[in-house]
């Protein structure tokens, strides 16, 4: 129940418990269900949307498929159960003298709830959408407000030109009812004149922004006469989180230009001079000038917080490995963290490979200037384990490489000075920090990716990660090509698919075929069943995610027969992964079905097609990574994207999104406008919880680039925010204690 009582407003009216105000009941499924505890939680609940109500139209003129307003006296209304008894619906007949409407609601409570007052000869006020049904025009689940006989042609002009709120709901609480509680809570702050009410933003900031007051913008955002009333009102909202957000990391930055770290300097004629004089080949532009940036912050007397976001073959590796041999320059030693063995492997190849002689350190008839190459994993033998956590523990080493197992307690260095995180979207806050947390004093980080999280492009955008970008191929790289196969509505295009395949391999070329699952596991296939069945119950027929093992039969014995194929996936020992891959890799396997344990790390430059079925079962960091493993030689690469799903779904929109464009930093962005940015101050990644309710990240960029700016000139001028005492508070409330604690691992 909405207690309509009067309500005194206490110092901070935000912070009421939303049962002092909207009643009990209500308050409850709020909490339960929407996570709103108080009345600040409901204010910043803000409408999706807002639908037109349209103007107002005689029932004899109605336009069908458009949105429009009437007024009209009820004539009759009905309830009648459909589905054998399961359904309810209810019909109200509307006339206006001229004409007729019907309007239709359905659902048990909704129809009980607008038959007790939906009663003949009452006269409201309808707002909806025409549509024909049955050769009957109506409205279905239309918005009205029922008129007193004092009601007036003002009173009918103003409902018909109000957008009409629509807001995030759940089945227990309808938007119409959310906007009755926010009503209720309007009237009551009003009451007392807003008195209490603390505005983040400083005065001088509102007035040469031209800003709504705070208590303006919650009655124009919810109670908005007009579509100006509601984009004053976000202009203002969008200010308010910009701003605090910024403020926020402002401070952040301005505290981790005060942590002490190292400086690390490259020494004249050490191992980055003789690493570079023995490059065969010239480093790009672009390796040079990201290079410059990385060395530039690791002289620096604070720890450096770099993102090194390059396209998959783009020479990441290379960057890094010149930054950890500036570092080993200094005397300093560097971890490289990758999240898979595979991977990790391939890292220590190359760069024991790119380092030759200087990778042998110590050793005779290593070079001079050399330092150590050590590779530490979880499934390592127990010798060469305590060889390589000796070598760190030394400084032996200067280059360590590993997996999740560099975090353990067990293992120390000497003196770290730079962490080094391959594919971040794969590591959480909480390892990369156990990792840095290992270095004296915090070490320099760096943190590479091809395709950046949405929570980290969200972070770019915001100013909070220094970014690097490597946009150019090395000589010698061929561009990709990708195509969306829809094999449901052309399953010739499938037919075709395999004679690419066959084609590339006749050229001499080798090929990948990716799947979702892996199809042996007896866990696998009851969680695929159960999935399936969970979509036929909500009427979706979908079958389970193809599986690896199943399809290399079916294309061994069928559109692939006479070809070299082999199996490779997470569940195979390591010595039977490692066997297949160079197996691959010397040429001897044409065709390797695989899971995602390619995505990366995996070097075959004589791989030049990739097929990925059911590609919408993959998110869009993942098949872009995927596809980096073709094209990574002389012939130009290509993948193909196989899919089911229909035309025009979100899925299928994601698929065309990564067929048309390269541009990592591009499909980020799009997955961020799909995903959300995740929690940009806590601990959600992506697509759960966000601290932002009505800034979005893409579309606000110049906005939260001007709040960086005010925020930072507030925070140099004030860094205790001794006065703006609002401002304080409001980021108290914003930065818990969990979210400061993320903040200062972040």
């Amino acid at each position: 129940m909405v207690c309509n009582g009067s309500v005194t407003a206490p110092r901070e009216p935000l912070a009421q418990p939303l049962g002092k105000v909207v009643g009990g009941t209500t308050a409850k499924v709020m909490a339960t269900h929407l996570d709103l505890h108080t009345v600040g939680d409901l204010l910043h609940h803000y409408p999706r949307r807002y639908a037109e109500r349209g103007e107002l139209t005689g029932l004899a003129d109605l336009p069908l498929d458009e949105h429009v307003t009437v007024v009209a006296e009820i004539a009759d209304a009905r309830s009648l159960s459909f589905n054998r008894g399961r359904g309810l619906r209810l019909e109200v007949t509307l006339t206006d003298g001229r004409g007729r409407l019907q309007l239709v609601f359905f659902g048990h409570r909704a129809v009980r709830h607008h038959e007790k007052v939906l009663l003949p000869g009452r006269r409201g006020m309808f707002a909806g959408k025409v549509s024909l049904f049955n050769r009957t025009l109506q409205l279905s689940h239309p918005a009205y407000e029922l008129l007193g006989e004092e009601a007036g042609e003002e009173a009918v002009a103003e409902f018909a030109g109000r957008p009409l709120p629509i807001y995030p709901a759940c089945k227990q609480l309808e938007s119409w009812r959310i906007a009755k509680s926010v009503a209720v809570v309007l009237d009551s702050l009003q009451a007392t004149g807003w008195a209490g009410l603390a505005d983040p933003l400083p005065a001088a900031l509102r007035a040469r922004r031209g800003l709504l007051p705070l208590s303006d913008a919650f009655e124009k955002v919810h109670r908005p006469r007009g579509r100006a009333d509601v984009a004053e009102a976000r202009s203002r909202l969008k200010w308010d989180e910009a701003f605090v957000l910024q403020v926020a990391l402002a401070r952040r930055r301005r505290a981790a230009a005060q942590q002490p770290a190292v400086p690390r300097r490259p020494a004249p004629g050490g191992l980055l001079d003789v690493f570079d004089a023995r490059l065969p080949f010239t480093l790009t532009e672009g390796q040079r000038q990201v290079s410059d940036e990385i060395f530039a912050d690791l002289a620096l007397e604070h720890p450096m917080h770099r993102l090194l976001q390059g396209e998959v073959g783009s020479g990441k590796t290379l960057v890094a490995l010149r930054a950890m041999l500036a570092v080993a320059d200094s005397g300093g030693q560097s971890a490289l963290l990758a999240p898979t063995e595979v991977l990790a492997q391939q890292h220590h190849r190359s760069i024991t490979e790119m380092l030759g002689e200087l990778a042998e350190g110590g050793m005779l008839g290593g070079a001079e200037h050399g330092t150590r190459v050590a590779l530490l994993t979880g499934s390592m033998g127990a010798q060469a384990r305590r060889r390589a956590l000796l070598q760190a523990a030394t400084g032996e080493a200067g280059v360590v490489v590993g997996t999740h197992a560099l975090i353990e307690d067990v293992v120390r260095f000497h003196d770290l000075g730079l962490v080094v995180v391959d594919e971040q979207h794969r590591f959480g806050v909480e390892q990369r920090d156990a990792l840095r947390g290992k270095g004296e004093r915090p070490p320099h980080l760096l943190v590479m990716t091809a395709t950046p999280i949405p929570r980290t492009v969200a972070m770019t955008v915001f100013g909070d990660l220094e970014t690097s970008v490597l946009d150019q191929l090395p000589e010698g790289r061929s561009p990709i090509a990708s195509h969306l196969v829809p094999a449901r509505d052309k399953p010739h295009f499938l037919e075709r698919v395999w004679q690419r395949v066959t084609e590339e391999v006749a050229a001499g070329h080798q090929a990948y075929v990716v799947c979702p699952r892996i199809g042996d596991d007896p866990a696998d296939e009851a969680a695929a069943k159960q999935g399936e069945q969970g979509r036929e119950q909500e009427g979706e027929e979908r079958r389970p995610p193809l599986a690896v093992l199943d399809v290399a039969e079916q294309l061994s014995g069928g559109p692939l027969a006479g070809l070299r194929l082999a199996v490779l996936h997470g569940r195979l020992a390591p010595e039977a992964k490692d066997e297949v891959m160079r197996r691959f890799a010397a040429g001897e396997v044409d065709v390797l079905v695989a899971t995602t344990v390619i995505e990366v790390g995996v070097n075959v430059p004589n791989a030049t097609a990739m097929v990925i079925m059911d590609a919408d079962r993959f998110g869009v960091s993942q098949l872009h990574q995927l596809r980096g493993r073709v094209g990574r030689g002389s012939a130009p690469g290509l993948c193909l994207l196989v899919s089911e799903v229909p035309e025009g779904s979100a899925a299928r929109s994601r698929l065309e999104a990564v067929a048309a464009t390269t541009d990592g930093f591009e499909l980020s962005r799009i997955d961020l406008e799909q995903r959300r940015e995740g929690d940009v101050l806590g601990e959600a990644q992506s697509g759960g919880r966000s601290s932002l309710r009505m800034l979005a990240v893409i579309d606000d960029e110049e906005l939260i680039a001007e709040a960086r700016g005010e925020a930072t000139a507030l925070v140099t001028a004030d860094p205790e925010l001794e006065g703006s005492p609002e401002l304080r508070a409001a980021l108290g409330s914003l930065v818990d204690a969990e979210r400061e604690e993320f903040l200062e691992k972040g």
